[in-house]
């Protein structure tokens, strides 16, 4: 047995060692002749295809044939050569991707050798060859694209995608025919490009593009939320370092994109939800109402504009309430529930909404509560009726919270803040029991554990 093993060890050794010494100028040769035996018949030849593979890497990584036009035409014939049939697997279900040559990105791959051989190009048949290379594997550079960003290989993408806007530069400065044919295709390219690069946050390759779209006047309004997006790129990263201030800063200076954007395409509801997203970010209320109303206008049935509203008269209460102006208070607390009943009213299962309503209520309790505790230090008889009549109030309160945080519960039982909710209302109730089962719960989501419903068969 280990004279077979020993054996076979020597095998692959001289094999690597053959390989190694193989001649540079006759693997070119040999790469190249490859590539067409695969080519009369490539479902009887795919093992030349790999041959061809195998030596033009030779050819490529020595001295003597690395300067050569012919080793850099070569390999872009034989890696387009595997992106064709890439798309055929991928478009028509011919043939299998595993049973070709494993190379990355072979589009860009013959791209980038077509580039080089058109950069070291001494004769016109060479200059010939090479633009006809560059516009061969152009398409193929889409696909690839296409395949990549499907996958969320947005790098990768966004590479493939800008090798088509590269090799449209060099067809057309050398008067070849590109794939893209006008301005309108230019722009369609760099957007698909920028959205690559953008979700693959590269922000300095986004960037470029997306400007030269808004430059040359593209009917697209997105390329404004994207511009958006990228001078705010710090603000918006989840793990930023900016202060809150820098972060308010830097998204109003970026939020001018927006309003260009808003000005180009006023009908635009793409661009009027980053704008409400916007002042959601730098907390502008008063602003944001004026959005939510005109987004309502335009989306009647969008149920999440109106939780949002509500949302926003939500905070304005809470506020108004701890700044002691009652009326004020009391008029938000209004707007606010009835912006959560009218997405009820759109979707009586929506439990965004139906949370909500049960949190404004707690809320609302809570803060009665803050003003029960002043009171309780007061130990005259009118004091006490005070005490009395605004304790049996707060109770109301937090009774008419509890069916909304019940419903929730039957719908997400290991919703934490609903947990909490039930808890301390059951507590304020005087029900231990129920308290305590659940606060028990509670600490078992908290460790990890699934629940059921409590509410839901009873």
């Amino acid at each position: 047995m280990k004279k077979l093993i020993f054996s076979c060890l020597a095998f692959l050794m001289l094999t690597f060692a053959a390989q190694a010494q193989e001649d540079p100028a006759k693997a070119l040769k040999k790469a190249g002749n490859a590539l067409k035996t695969f080519e009369l018949d490539q479902t009887a030849n795919l093992d030349k295809l790999h041959e061809a593979v195998d030596m033009i890497s030779i050819a490529t990584s020595a001295d003597e044939t690395m300067a050569d036009v012919g080793t850099w035409q070569t390999q872009g014939d034989i890696y387009n050569t595997i992106a064709n049939q890439v798309v055929s697997v991928e478009q028509l279900g011919i043939g299998s991707l595993d049973a070709l040559p494993q190379v990355e990105n072979p589009a860009l791959t013959a791209f980038q050798a077509y580039e080089k051989a058109l950069s070291m190009a001494e004769k016109k048949f060479q200059t010939k060859d090479a633009l006809k290379g560059i516009r061969a594997v152009q398409t193929n550079l889409n696909n690839m694209g296409i395949y990549s960003y499907e996958e969320g290989k947005y790098g990768e993408a966004f590479a493939n995608f800008n090798g088509v806007l590269t090799a449209h530069g060099l067809l057309t400065e050398n008067g070849m025919e590109s794939m893209l044919e006008g301005e309108t295709a230019v722009d369609d390219q760099r957007y698909i490009a920028g959205l690559a690069a953008l979700n693959a946050n590269m922000i300095e390759e986004a960037a470029p593009l997306f400007n030269a779209l808004k430059e040359s006047g593209a009917d697209k309004p997105a390329i404004y939320e994207a511009l958006y997006k990228l001078e705010a790129a710090d603000a918006l990263d989840p793990e930023s370092k900016l202060s809150d201030e820098e972060k308010t800063a830097m998204l109003e200076a970026a939020y001018s994109n927006l309003a260009d954007g808003r000005e180009r395409f006023p009908d635009d509801v793409s661009i009027l939800f980053a704008e409400i997203n916007h002042f959601l970010r730098i907390n502008k209320l008063d602003v944001l109402i004026g959005k939510l109303e005109t987004a309502i206008e335009k989306e009647p049935d969008n149920i999440s504009l109106y939780t949002t509203m509500g949302n926003v008269y939500d905070n304005l209460y809470q506020t108004s309430a701890t700044e002691g102006n009652d009326e004020a208070a009391n008029d938000y607390f209004d707007k606010a529930l009835n912006y959560y009943n009218q997405a009820l009213g759109k979707d009586a299962g929506f439990t965004d909404a139906t949370y909500a309503i049960g949190a404004l209520y707690f809320n609302k309790a809570a803060s009665m509560t803050q003003e029960l505790s002043k009171l309780a230090d007061d130990f005259s008889k009118e004091g006490q009726r005070k005490y009395d009549e605004l304790q049996t109030e707060v109770g109301k309160v937090f009774e008419t919270a509890l069916p909304f945080f019940i419903e929730v519960e039957k719908q997400n039982p290991a919703d934490i803040n609903t947990l909490i909710a039930l808890k301390e209302i059951y507590a304020r109730k005087s029900d231990y029991t129920m308290s305590n089962e659940f606060k028990d719960r509670l600490a078992k989501v908290q460790g990890g554990e699934a629940v059921e419903s409590y509410f839901q068969n009873k």
